[in-house]
């Protein structure tokens, strides 16, 4: 580790702001900030408005467009400010991230620091991070064109926050390649079970993300049963016309998936744990199923007081952020049942 000990903190640096630009993104969410930006300048946008007629053109530009129409025709300027801010934020957060991985890995390539295994995977996370950017403005877009539809599509929302945790996810697999460098025996049972569970894990991140896309999270707020002590709620059959829409399109097929996936995921961390306590684990192996079966019923719990209380704007941050955190400690896990 100390030949790469650098290297190993300039990626989880990137690690660390990938989380705080995601949680930042969950806020300008919530708080139905994402389209007060109607454009996107990759130098001109660096800082918001400097004057009020700079601010006042801004606010013009945003009353062109269905949100503000159908929406937030009440807005005076200082709600526009208050929206703004959060979608700029969210931007800057990015563009901070960009300087961050380029400016070092440039460095760490003239100095010839990066070995051909590590600097074909910093590629990759090079494109990976232009690659999110155009996701962002790609799920924008969707919620400026459609004057009956003044949101963004919820398809391409789980696009651009799966993607987030999936940079995540793969710039923690290289830090950890480099900080554990040694190969270990790998038991193949329970590398098999923690690739399952980490690939269930993904799918409910999509699921969450459509919950989030859809506003699932308001409707049906009870539990363990959804509304009128239901299971599978009769809601379910009737909003599209198709199962693959009703799970996919619904919002109570589609937050009645997020609900089952969560018991599922609880279930396989659980039996990864179970099966893996008798193998005889490392020690680094014990450290993330411990802190996979800790953390997943924090997480769980803080979904089930999310939708209780309909999702206010703390709880939904925070049952985001939470998730960063999960998937952290399933692919520490993974990585170490791997190498």
């Amino acid at each position: 580790m100390t030949k790469n000990k650098s290297i190993i903190y300039w990626l989880l640096t990137g690690c660390i702001l990938v989380f705080i630009m995601v949680v930042v993104g969950g806020i300008t969410r919530l708080t139905g900030s994402g389209l007060s930006m109607t454009d996107w300048h990759l130098v001109t946008d660096t800082f918001p408005p400097m004057s009020e007629t700079a601010w006042q053109h801004a606010f013009e530009e945003y009353k062109k467009f269905p949100e503000y129409q159908r929406i937030n025709s009440h807005f005076t300027i200082d709600d526009y400010k208050f929206i703004y801010f959060w979608e700029w934020f969210h931007r800057f957060i990015a563009r901070i991230l960009g300087v961050v991985f380029i400016v070092p890995f440039l460095y760490f390539l003239l100095k010839n620091k990066l070995d051909k295994s590590t600097l074909t995977k910093c590629l990759f996370l090079l494109f990976m991070g232009a690659f999110q950017g155009f996701l962002g403005w790609f799920m924008v877009k969707s919620g400026l064109v459609d004057f009956n539809r003044p949101d963004v599509s919820h398809f391409r929302l789980s696009m651009h926050l799966t993607f987030a945790f999936l940079t995540f996810a793969y710039t923690l697999w290289v830090a950890l390649d480099l900080i554990y460098p040694e190969k270990q025996s790998v038991n193949f049972n329970l590398r098999k079970w923690a690739r399952i569970t980490w690939f269930v894990l993904l799918i409910q991140i999509i699921y969450g993300g459509f919950v989030a896309g859809l506003d699932a999270g308001f409707v049906h707020n009870h539990w363990p049963l959804m509304s009128d002590g239901q299971f599978f709620h009769e809601s379910i059959s009737l909003e599209k016309p198709t199962w693959l829409l009703r799970f996919t399109e619904g919002k109570s097929g589609v937050q009645f998936v997020h609900r089952t996936l969560a018991y599922v995921v609880v279930c396989l961390i659980i039996i990864l744990f179970y099966k893996a306590s008798k193998q005889n684990p490392t020690a680094t192996q014990k450290k993330g199923l411990y802190m996979l079966l800790f953390i997943v019923f924090i997480q769980f719990s803080l979904g089930v007081f999310t939708l209780l209380y309909a999702v206010p704007l703390w709880l939904g941050v925070t049952h985001q952020a939470v998730a960063f955190f999960l998937l952290a400690a399933m692919t520490f896990t993974l990585h170490r049942m791997s190498k």
